[in-house]
């Protein structure tokens, strides 16, 4: 398989299209963060075309960088080479049985935001000016914790009874407040900050040193707790469809989701305007 990078946006959003459409045919758990990260480029591309984020060339470059790293760990894998540790072990756990649909999405979150945002960051900055793109590297994960935020109403068609177990425990709850994403935006920015100042014959040993301690945090997604681990197996046996069915609900979804979303802030917007003028 021959290992496709992107040269813009649009063919980001293309090359996850494939992606997606050949996880439905081979029903491939790998389809499920695809699915996400397809919506959370596709919000990025309005938003530069919008005027949302300070320098939309800056981000149509930082976008295409990000993307590539999961488009290449995602070739790679699938040429049966080796891509970096944390997604080989994200991408290992989607042929596995018993990971829910949300370890799923989690595993793929925390590979590219808590490895490859960083990077991708640095290598649009320098350590002068990294400070300037502090507001649009905001702008993305407030993006991607919208979409995230829409994940439980998804899990909830999949498996309807799963509000009843989310209500039964606290101990679920937990298991997302310990994967925050604010945690990890945060940890992403200082690591890009890090990272920039690192020389260039340095950076392949930074870059190995951050990704094991991210596959770390992936081996707690996998494995939270006994506890937790019990009910997610639970769930797990009476999640509902095939993979190739999870997809689709995900993708009208996130579709749902974005369409509130993005009215809610057409009427904040219009309220503003409103009062500037009366």
């Amino acid at each position: 398989m021959s290992m496709k990078q992107a040269e813009t946006i649009d063919e980001v959003i293309l090359l996850l299209d494939q992606i997606i459409e050949k996880s439905k045919i081979d029903q491939s758990n790998l389809g499920l963060f695809a699915i996400l990260y397809r919506e959370v480029t596709v919000r990025v591309k309005e938003g530069i075309l919008a005027g949302s984020f300070q320098n939309g060339e800056r981000m149509e470059k930082l976008d295409v960088i990000f993307a590539n790293r999961y488009l290449k760990a995602y070739y790679q894998y699938q040429a049966k080479e080796k891509p970096s540790e944390c997604w080989a072990f994200a991408f290992e756990q989607a042929e596995k049985f018993w990971p829910i649909v949300l370890q799923h999405l989690l595993l793929g979150i925390n590979a590219h935001i808590n490895l490859d945002l960083g990077i991708a960051s640095a290598e649009v900055s320098t350590v002068e000016d990294i400070e300037d793109l502090k507001h649009d590297f905001d702008q993305i994960n407030f993006i991607l914790s919208d979409l995230v935020g829409g994940v439980e109403k998804c899990l909830i068609k999949i498996w309807p009874t799963l509000t009843w177990i989310l209500k039964f425990t606290g101990k679920v709850d937990n298991f997302f407040i310990d994967f925050s994403m604010e945690t990890a935006r945060n940890g992403a920015w200082k690591f890009a900050n890090e990272f920039v100042a690192v020389p260039e014959n340095e950076r392949e040993a930074c870059t190995h040193l951050r990704d094991k301690r991210i596959t770390e945090i992936a081996r707690l997604v996998s494995n939270p707790g006994y506890f937790v681990s019990a009910i997610f197996k639970f769930i797990r046996l009476f999640e509902r469809g095939t993979v190739a069915q999870k997809i689709i609900d995900m993708q009208i979804m996130e579709e749902k989701i974005w369409n509130v979303l993005w009215r809610d802030e057409l009427g904040i917007k219009n309220n503003q305007q409103h009062y500037k003028t009366s």
